[in-house]
């Protein structure tokens, strides 16, 4: 660990606090985080005297550029296909919205568990999935892609912003939400990836317990937007019909009853309204399972739920099932769509392009760039660069780049 976090205990940091500072507005849970129990940053820094730390953290994360880049970055659909559809920022948004509406339910920090909303899918290179995979096989014989672990990279290092630090210096439990809201580490230390590798050496992150109850939010609301926007995208991209929707389960168990209700309801309202329900029938689900767990572990602090043994925020089996139903669904009947399929082809043509042309001659990136591949120590640093430049690009610059470059009649019109 490169710098003790541990010197003083969470009590001791505690009682420095001034009696008059409003850590939170709303009364907690005993096992929710508190911010005037925090582990701290890697890098002291005075405390605010209008914000808690996590409140913090969200204000620095919404003001990252990797953060405003997200509003051109693909969702499922490539952001030139329309206006209409997800972009990786207003999926982020409505993940957002629907953490803080759980966390507030449960009694846990809403601050916390919207932060790390908001940050877990900074690291998504151009074009989603499509553009990770390709980052993924070009980076197989140089230390290996993940998007999670491109979040923390950026919020760690990439960033730019303060004079005395690389990254943003968040908090501890906003760090430990980002790399393990989906739940424990647990792989050999060689195996893990490039970024949390190296920064394990600066912070321990406690890879392989259970991450924080707030995170566990986060991670559920990511599972309850994606799914059901999704559902509406695809609806309104014509890939499948409401009728179609009826080999689902907990679709078709909606649609009957929307029918029912406002059997004369204008096509646009409908999908809306089946879409809400939806959300809010696997809101009350989450809820219900987690309050159900929690009692039964008996959860009187963070580290309880840190060492459950299992996810404390979760589906009911009966929900998870119907859910995995409906991801079946989008699987077959959306994500390997042959209009998606398509964009797929294109994504990982493009981005492969891309990362050959750098890596083997990197004066064809910016100056900046230039440098910073030239300061790298070996070839797999030096594809590190690489994929920073490409990774932090948005659908729309990478189109342009490409086109620049490879295109002839486009570069012989300038």
């Amino acid at each position: 660990m490169g710098k003790d976090l541990g010197m003083q205990s969470a009590e001791q940091k505690a009682e420095q606090k001034s009696p008059d500072y409003n850590y939170c507005a709303l009364p907690l849970a005993s096992y929710a985080c508190r911010p005037d129990m925090s582990k701290g940053r890697l890098y002291d820094e005075p405390e605010s005297k209008t914000r808690t730390c996590f409140q913090r953290d969200r204000d620095r994360i919404v003001h990252s550029a990797a953060f405003r880049r997200l509003i051109y970055k693909t969702q499922v659909f490539i952001t030139d296909e329309g206006d209409n559809y997800r972009t990786r920022l207003t999926h982020t948004l409505e993940v957002a919205q629907i953490a803080r509406s759980l966390a507030r339910a449960l009694m846990v920090n809403e601050d916390l568990a919207e932060v790390v909303a908001l940050a877990h899918d900074l690291g998504h290179p151009p074009f989603a999935h499509m553009g990770e995979d390709a980052l993924i096989k070009a980076m197989t014989n140089y230390g290996g892609f993940e998007h999670n672990d491109q979040s923390l990279r950026i919020v760690t290092v990439l960033e730019e912003k303060y004079p005395d630090f690389d990254g943003l210096n968040l908090s501890w439990e906003t760090l430990e939400g980002i790399v393990k809201h989906n739940g424990p580490i647990e792989k050999p230390v060689e195996s893990l990836p490039y970024t949390l590798k190296w920064f394990l050496g600066q912070m321990d992150l406690r890879i392989d317990s259970y991450p924080s109850i707030e995170a566990q939010v986060a991670a559920l609301s990511d599972d309850i937007a994606y799914n059901n926007h999704d559902v509406e995208d695809g609806l309104n991209a014509g890939l499948f019909t409401i009728d179609d929707l009826r080999e689902v389960t907990l679709m078709n168990e909606v649609i009957t009853e929307t029918q029912a209700k406002w059997p004369t309801l204008e096509r646009h309202r409908f999908v809306h309204q089946i879409v809400r329900e939806m959300i809010g029938r696997m809101v009350i689900d989450v809820f219900d399972e987690s309050r159900r767990r929690l009692k039964e572990l008996g959860a009187n602090s963070p580290e309880d739920i840190r060492t459950a043994g299992r996810m404390m925020v979760a589906f009911s089996q009966p929900m998870y099932e119907k859910v995995q139903e409906l991801r079946k669904f989008l699987y077959a009947r959306m994500y390997h769509h042959y209009t998606v399929r398509r964009m797929r082809a294109r994504a990982m043509r493009l981005i492969e392009d891309l990362f050959d042309l750098f890596l083997n001659d990197p004066r064809c990136m910016p100056t900046l760039w230039q440098q910073r591949y030239r300061d790298a120590q070996d070839k797999n640093a030096q594809a590190r660069i690489v994929v920073d430049y490409i990774a932090s690009m948005t659908d729309r610059t990478a189109l342009s780049e490409h086109k620049d470059i490879f295109d002839v009649y486009s570069a012989h019109s300038r």
